[in-house]
């Protein structure tokens, strides 16, 4: 076992383990949904970026074989005046310069060409990573609407509410609880999340798995303010 990377077995079973906590004790409430949404997509996630870090060798290939195509195109349209026994002559200097202008170009658009069949594989496994990373930050925004009504002011406070007011049910232990759940959930999002970041060194990918990582972050905060103001009235 290593200490040095994310085992997204732990992760999952983790995961698994908060779920059925969250169905126990509130076995009615959306956030129970909330966390099996999120062990479904866990599981997603965890096996696409497995997928992701393994070599495409079919993308390999045929980029492969696209690119010596290209580059033996270049030297055939390059050799051609020497097979044709009329080697280049430059009557000037204006002449020569335009030559060499004229390599200078093919060259960078062959070599546009070859950076563009090479890193096919890499973008097209960029695009299906930021996928699913675009699909844990939704979930991540939606349990913090779960826990936007969760007000411990309103618990702690003996004005009554209004009749537009959200209906709260909850003690102060199971809205702790609640909160605390939230934030377990939040963390686990985020750490599904850095799961591609171990498989693809892609800076696209790292930005935003640091960007879920912001968000869940700043999420938490909020609950754990939430969480203060319980414990210390």
């Amino acid at each position: 076992m290593t200490y040095r990377s994310l085992d997204s077995r732990q992760i999952l079973q983790t995961l698994d383990r908060l779920t059925q906590r969250i169905d126990e004790r509130f076995p009615s409430a959306g956030l129970s949904a909330v966390s099996r949404e999120l062990v479904a997509l866990g599981r997603f996630c965890a096996a696409e970026a497995d997928t992701l870090g393994k070599p495409n060798w079919p993308i390999r290939t045929t980029a492969g074989a696209l690119i010596l195509a290209v580059v033996a195109l270049s030297i055939m349209l390059l050799a051609r005046p020497w097979a044709d026994g009329t080697p280049l002559a430059f009557d000037n200097v204006g002449d020569y310069l335009q030559a060499i202008e004229a390599a200078v170009n093919e060259l960078v658009f062959l070599a546009v060409a070859i950076w563009f069949l090479g890193s096919i594989e890499r973008r097209l496994k960029r695009h299906r990573a930021l996928a699913a990373i675009h699909q844990l930050r939704s979930i991540a925004h939606v349990v913090d609407m779960h826990q936007l009504t969760k007000d411990p002011d309103q618990l702690l406070s003996e004005q009554p509410g209004t009749s537009s007011s959200p209906t709260r049910t909850m003690t102060r232990a199971m809205l702790g609880r609640y909160l605390d759940y939230c934030s377990e959930l939040l963390s686990l999002t985020s750490k599904i999340a850095a799961l591609f970041v171990q498989q693809l060194d892609d800076p696209v990918v790292l930005a935003a798995v640091d960007e879920v990582s912001s968000l869940t972050n700043g999420l938490s905060q909020k609950i754990w303010q939430k969480l203060t103001i319980l414990e210390r009235n």
